[in-house]
């Protein structure tokens, strides 16, 4: 579910055409950007979080003679559909993204619009905001995004139940971890789901395992150029113990034909079938989404587990800062998205958020946490994230687009153990890093 990509030299195919009529399906028409029809389209990942963004659009519309539309794209075929019209006339006025890894390449397309003057004119887009989470949209020092959904750490669910009928808690320790997996397993339980046919949900692990064992100066240095990281003592001992974990049977079978983003890997802990899974904070959006009874009384969540002798702190966190809009340059309406945007920092845009398990980065979400349909949730989630000393931006995110391909097949491949600890390294060393 993230993105950073190369434009695509685009020629007109069948594939555009497909793409623009869907568009059209979700929204009420095909305009976009450089369309003229008089609106901003605002285009989205299609999840659990739409009913906000769909809420703020309507408000926006009650006092803009210049309405919204909000178009979504099914989380699974965001990333390639963006890629595919971003260049071209169903391009959206303003668009879902990661921030700054994710946008680069449309910066320097030129494709982008920097929001200084926006700010200039309304500097509470940028103050409202934490500052740290606001500057993961800047590129060579711009500003080319504004928070739009919430602060995302990867945390370890788990289904209440399951964990209590087999006699065990939620791990705090790995050694835990892998006790618990094999009294799971004993209980006819898968331990932990896993969207493997998804990939990305695997290399959770991974970045998680790496930061416990090395601290983030390794993938800091690995992802800055400098190969040798991949080969180091620490690289290897993370490797070791992600392989101990598959091999205890940690996520059964047949986790590379289970998707997160078609609710398979959802479905198993809500119906009782896995015990844990490795998710970022929207799964609990999710699982209130598709599965609202199990969400509200069998649904728990904790911070990954430590790793005895490691050197990251155990504080530390990964996953994602932010999700953001950016603003097409070509977009008829500046003015009315400037207008659109402010709603990003508003208690209505904050409240709505905390109702559905999201932690918006504004500088007001804390006045509201206590207040919130999520309180416990909200302030677990507050609380890590506020005190971690390292949050560790999600490997796809952090390395060019054009790497996020092999990057993902080695994390797949070193998993099944289709390449060894070798070939991984091997793998890891040859991605590009500009």
């Amino acid at each position: 579910m993230k993105t950073r990509a190369r434009l695509p030299r685009l020629v007109a195919t069948g594939a555009t055409l497909a793409l623009a009529l869907s568009l059209s399906a979700c929204g009420d028409g095909d305009g976009g950007a450089s369309s003229g029809d008089g609106k901003i389209h605002v285009l989205v990942y299609g999840d659990a979080s739409n009913k906000v963004e769909q809420r703020i659009v309507d408000t926006f519309n009650k006092t803009s003679d210049v309405k919204a539309v909000l178009d979504t794209i099914p989380g699974a075929d965001y990333q390639t559909k963006l890629q595919t019209i971003i260049n071209t006339p169903q391009a959206p006025d303003v668009f879902f993204n990661w921030g700054g890894g994710s946008i680069k390449p449309f910066v320097k397309a030129g494709l982008l619009l920097p929001l200084d003057d926006f700010i200039k004119k309304n500097p509470d887009l940028e103050k409202k905001f934490l500052p740290s989470v606001f500057q993961s949209a800047a590129v060579d020092g711009k500003p080319y995004g504004v928070p739009m959904r919430g602060t995302q750490p990867v945390l370890l669910f788990h289904n209440k139940k399951v964990l209590k009928d087999a006699g065990v808690q939620p791990p705090k320790t790995w050694d835990e971890l892998l006790a618990v997996v094999g009294k799971l397993k004993d209980a006819g339980v898968t331990p932990i789901a896993l969207g493997g046919g998804d990939v990305w949900p695997t290399q959770m692990w991974f970045q998680y395992l790496y930061d416990r064992i090395a601290g983030p100066e390794l993938f800091a240095k690995a992802v800055g150029g400098d190969e040798s990281a991949w080969e180091s003592a620490d690289s290897k001992k993370a490797l070791d113990m992600i392989k101990e974990l598959v091999d205890a049977g940690a996520f059964g079978k047949n986790y590379d034909s289970v998707k997160y983003t078609n609710g398979g890997s959802v479905q198993l802990v809500a119906s009782g079938k896995a015990g844990f899974e490795l998710m970022g904070s929207w799964y609990y959006s999710q699982q209130l989404t598709d599965h609202k009874e199990f969400a509200e009384k069998d649904l728990g969540y904790t911070a990954f587990p430590t790793v005895e002798g490691g050197k990251g702190d155990p504080a530390d966190v990964a996953g994602n800062t932010n999700n953001y809009y950016s603003v097409m340059k070509k977009t008829k309406h500046p003015e009315a998205v400037a207008e659109f945007l402010k709603l990003m920092y508003s208690d209505e845009f904050v409240k709505a958020q905390l109702d559905i398990g999201n932690l918006p980065t504004t500088t007001n979400t804390d006045k509201f946490i206590d207040s919130s349909g999520t309180p416990e949730y909200s302030r677990f989630q507050y609380d890590l994230v506020s005190k971690a000393p390292s949050f560790q931006l999600s490997w796809d995110q952090a390395y060019p687009q054009k790497a996020s391909s092999d990057l993902h097949k080695a994390i797949q491949q070193f998993f099944n153990g289709q390449l060894d600890t070798d070939g991984f390294i091997k793998a890891m060393q040859a991605l590009p890093t500009e």
